[in-house]
């Protein structure tokens, strides 16, 4: 099991808590996807991580732009992938005003099957020439075991995304899983000991590729974190009712939730 680092400061920031269509869902007129709450608002999934006055991106969603404007995000030092599917990377050709702003290159972090797609998807990225102002300017690393990035030790986590491998990560205290149908025991052991746990679950039925409310609850019953907050959550969810429902310390994360961990 590892053990977190002191942290000065971490604070994580929800920018999407929806699933890949978002909520409100296009022609949809459920109480949910018509409800004022800004809680059931819900943009494609990310979150920015920020350990001592860096800013760690997970997932370049396809909302990027919006919610960098929404946050005030005006700098990203590294960004983790957590899989190539378009919710979690649509929004990467947005990285091209940082590097203006910043002047310099961001890395970026994922498994090598996630590695690879994203240089076939955006190969244009890859492909041109190294004075070209027109695409944004990353590196790209594959992870195959812990790292360290600005001083901490980040964990990969590795789970099932239906059949698919795909990573979800642990800092200090702190472990972020989103896409997600299945964990297996060695992952589990990484998930001990945490004081803020976030977990993708879907709707309440079943889903091949995701977790769904009961099976979450199951997860996080073996995973003992102190808090918990459920994400990428589609439009069966409406805030306040299931709030209302959810065990003692299991929350349903909303866009623009701040959490802060030490």
């Amino acid at each position: 099991m590892p053990k977190g680092e002191l942290l000065l400061r971490m604070k994580l920031t929800f920018l999407g808590t929806g699933t890949s269509v978002g909520v409100p869902v296009i022609g949809c007129k459920c109480e949910v996807c018509c409800s004022p709450d800004k809680r059931n608002h819900r943009l494609r999934p990310s979150v920015l991580l920020e350990i001592n006055n860096n800013n760690i991106l997970i997932d370049t969603s396809t909302d990027f732009r919006q919610q960098a404007l929404l946050y005030d995000i005006n700098r990203i030092d590294a960004i983790l992938f957590t899989h190539a599917h378009a919710d979690h990377i649509f929004g990467l050709d947005e990285m091209r005003i940082y590097n203006y702003l910043q002047g310099g290159t961001i890395p970026c972090y994922g498994n090598r099957l996630t590695i690879n797609r994203l240089r076939e998807i955006f190969r244009y990225i890859f492909t041109a020439s190294p004075d070209s102002t027109g695409v944004p300017k990353i590196t790209t690393h594959i992870i195959e075991e812990k790292f360290k990035l600005f001083g901490q030790e980040i964990y990969p986590i590795e789970v099932y995304h239906g059949d698919s491998k795909i990573l979800g990560y642990r800092v200090g205290s702190l472990a972020y899983i989103t896409d997600c149908s299945r964990i297996e025991e060695d992952s589990l052991l990484l998930l001990q000991g945490l004081n803020i746990f976030v977990l993708g679950t879907l709707r309440y039925k079943p889903h091949p590729t995701h977790l769904s409310l009961s099976q979450a609850l199951e997860v996080v019953a073996r995973v003992h974190s102190r808090r918990t907050y459920l994400t990428h959550l589609s439009h069966d969810f409406e805030y306040t009712k299931v709030s209302r429902e959810l065990p003692p310390g299991i929350h349903l994360a909303y866009d623009g939730l701040e959490l802060v961990s030490e």
